[in-house]
């Protein structure tokens, strides 16, 4: 971090602290409800999500060659192959805006080309199998189709357009470089490493499993009531692996990646959470920007409600599964149809916290203009599902 910008930082905790009326009632409502989200977002995700996806990130920035990662994610890869698994990788990682973070700071760093990238930036958290049934069986099956096609083609146009605007960008990443697999680094043969990931991968949705809505049938409740012995029998395999394959310099070299990636990434998280949550608050808590003025200004299929859902849906951060009941109540409330798509699509994928990280692993530049595409793409897509719908 640059000297400015750390004098920046500074003079800007000191007028807070000097100026903000700390004694007015919501302010102090607003300060409470921030740390209320900090200590809901430290009980819920970061043991269970967070550091699982760090570990993961922190594997793949060691024992994931940069030929491999080109090979399937890279700028000059097969598009056809690398859009169709990013696209479809949130069916398999059932994790949050902030989760999916550690995940793409791990490829990315990696050498994978931005297109790619982005596009499993968004589908991690945006295609949850779960959370698509969820939607279906609480808010309409035709809610529900609506978000599981918006997130796939929007993971896929997003990730194109990403590529061809940022061509430039991704030719100089890659120019004068040479990337050689390194089979000759380890004894490991490539199932080994396979399975070594896919354990760890296991690991991250058993933990994160979240309960399933009351009253829910089939298998969703009997996989969460055993998750933690799932969980625990993997980590039990993943020991076993990592004394059988590896040595104690890799191990201790892939401790040091995580250890990287959770210093790059946890202050910043933790301090979006903490300005999300004096902003915006829990669901049904009432913080600096009251509830009801959101309410009021979703109401029909207008342009500015479509817009102003995908906006407030990308600030806001969203737990996974949470926005189902939050979208739930706005509908009761009087919030459209189009609206809703808009919030489902924009929600789960972008938050003030993952904007803050996202900027800080591919430049403030890509990551507004990543934010603005999702944003446009969900108010069009609110706008036509609410004509539709309506």
């Amino acid at each position: 971090m640059k000297e400015r910008t750390k004098l920046a930082f500074l003079i800007v905790i000191f007028l807070g602290a000097y100026y903000i009326p700390w004694d007015h009632p919501l302010i102090r409502q607003s300060g409470l409800e921030a740390f209320m989200m900090l200590r809901e977002y430290a009980r819920e995700h970061v043991l269970t999500c967070l550091i699982p996806a760090f570990f993961i990130a922190g594997a793949i920035s060691v024992f994931v060659s940069q030929a491999s990662v080109l090979k399937y994610f890279g700028a000059q890869a097969s598009k056809f192959l690398s859009y169709s698994v990013a696209s479809v990788s949130g069916t398999i990682l059932a994790v949050c805006s902030c989760t999916v973070l550690p995940l793409f700071a791990g490829i990315y760093t990696r050498g994978a080309g931005i297109g790619p990238a982005t596009a499993f930036l968004y589908s991690g958290p945006a295609i949850n199998v779960l959370a698509i049934t969820l939607t279906a069986k609480i808010l309409g099956w035709k809610l529900g189709l609506a978000r599981a096609i918006g997130a796939v083609l929007f993971a896929v146009v997003t990730g194109l357009l990403m590529a061809w605007i940022f061509r430039k960008d991704d030719a100089a990443r890659t120019q004068g470089q040479i990337y050689v697999p390194d089979e000759d680094a380890t004894e490991r043969t490539l199932v080994q490493d396979g399975l070594y990931m896919l354990t760890m991968v296991l690991i991250l949705v058993f933990a994160a499993f979240a309960k399933p809505a009351p009253g829910s049938s089939g298998i969703w409740p009997a996989i969460f009531a055993a998750k933690w012995y799932i969980t625990l029998a993997l980590l039990g395999v993943l020991g076993l692996m990592i004394k059988a394959w590896f040595t104690r310099e890799e191990c201790k070299t892939w401790v040091e990646s995580t250890w990287g990636f959770m210093k790059q990434i946890m202050p910043l998280l933790f301090g979006g959470v903490i300005v999300a949550g004096f902003l915006l608050g829990r669901p049904g808590h009432q913080a600096l920007i009251p509830e009801a003025w959101v309410q009021s200004l979703l109401g029909g299929n207008s342009l500015g409600a479509n817009l102003f859902a995908a906006v407030a849906g990308a600030l806001m951060y969203f737990a996974t599964l949470t926005e189902v009941p939050i979208i739930q109540g706005l509908l009761g409330s009087g919030m459209g149809q189009g609206p809703a798509l808009a919030l489902l699509l924009a929600g789960p994928a972008l938050s003030l916290p993952n904007m803050i990280v996202i900027g800080s692993v591919m430049g403030v530049k890509k990551t507004a203009v990543f934010c603005t595409i999702i944003v446009v793409m969900s108010t069009l897509a609110g706008m036509i599902y609410g004509t539709i719908a309506g």
